[in-house]
């Protein structure tokens, strides 16, 4: 998708500001809140919802490029959450008017369903990959949402790492976590020429955080 941008060209310099402050408005600030409240906090609890870095994702390209940070999780969090989910309606936004038709939303319990998106896993996983093993990350091309980075797809690095067991973290075309799939993460240490060609310098390295399946022995 268009969120996957590095080592894109034509996209301009990354201008540094200084002293950023947190937030440039005060409704950033209210944005950010309302997000921890529905996405991270009590709301989602439950909630079989598409994964919020998908909602992020599916925003169309020219809408997603010219949003600022906290415009797109206002979208993703509007468009993904409180409509598709059922807590509003469109006509509750544009109103700002509770539609007393309409139940009010309820806390759920949580559920195995949320459990299982979790990131680390106890299980005990045979390790794939050594440390010093040479590795090519897969070219691959998910509709879902994957934590690959298309930049590394197809190019070869070095195991420097192994983190233990997570649970994968990809989702299907929907935005839905395919599940429980415990894997070994690794880092791997990609050369810069290796991934931007011979007119990137030779001392720089990238290292990237990969699940299991996005490799290859090399």
């Amino acid at each position: 998708g268009v969120h996957d941008m590095g080592g894109m060209h034509g996209m301009g310099l990354i201008e540094a500001e200084a002293n950023e402050p947190v937030f440039h408005e005060p409704w950033e600030g209210r944005v950010y809140a309302l997000v921890m409240s529905v996405v991270a906090g009590p709301w989602a609890r439950g909630r079989d919802w598409p994964s919020f870095r998908f909602s992020l994702e599916r925003i169309p390209a020219a809408q997603y490029l010219n949003m600022s940070y906290y415009e797109r999780w206002f979208e993703a969090l509007l468009l993904n959450r409180v409509i598709e989910s059922g807590f509003v309606t469109p006509a509750e936004i544009s109103t700002g008017e509770v539609d007393p038709s309409r139940p009010l939303p309820t806390l759920l319990s949580r559920s195995t369903a949320t459990e299982e998106r979790d990131f680390r896993d106890r299980t005990q996983v045979s390790a794939q990959f050594s440390i010093g093993q040479r590795v090519r990350a897969r070219n691959m091309n998910p509709l879902g949402h994957t934590r690959l980075p298309r930049y590394v797809r197809g190019k070869h690095g070095t195991v420097t790492h192994d983190h233990g067991v997570f649970n994968l973290q990809d989702t299907d075309i929907n935005g839905h976590a395919f599940g429980r799939f415990p894997e070994h993460v690794y880092t791997v240490r990609f050369r810069s020429r290796e991934l931007w060609g011979d007119r990137a310098s030779e001392r720089d390295v990238v290292y990237v955080d990969l699940w299991e399946r996005y490799l290859d022995a090399a």
